[in-house]
């Protein structure tokens, strides 16, 4: 079997963690058709209500956090260690840290404004 130069490995602890602010950092890895993302969110940090046209899985790893659904955020769901929750493309959603957290998302395609450093959502205060 022949190998493939496209194949890489790649361990969290060797890529930059990148500060979007005071409570809030990230790692990225990504693909072709896929992102992962370690997010570290610090008790109490808001990540502001938003939408995209990814798919998004959001694993966490160990912490808690407290999403808002929808334009008003009339749904609420608080995901937790071992939990995964799924966003469908283009649902308005929102989420606060309930205890430090470090969740693992997965969107797909890439995230195109993570990448070029577009999103200015989650670098306000």
């Amino acid at each position: 079997m022949a190998s493939d130069s496209s194949v890489r490995l790649v361990r969290w602890d060797d890529l930059p963690k990148e500060k979007l602010k005071d409570k809030l950092h990230r790692r990225l890895v990504s693909g072709e058709r896929a992102m992962l993302a370690h997010v570290y969110l610090d008790k109490g940090c808001v990540v502001p209500l938003h939408h995209h046209d990814n798919e998004q899985m959001t694993y966490i790893l160990d912490g808690a956090l407290k999403f808002f659904i929808g334009e008003d955020k009339s749904q609420e769901v608080v995901v937790r260690t071992g939990e995964v929750l799924h966003i469908p493309s283009n649902v308005p959603h929102e989420a606060v840290a309930l205890e430090d957290t470090l969740d693992l998302d997965v969107f797909s395609p890439p995230r195109q404004d993570w990448l070029d450093k577009t999103d200015d959502y989650l670098r306000s205060s």
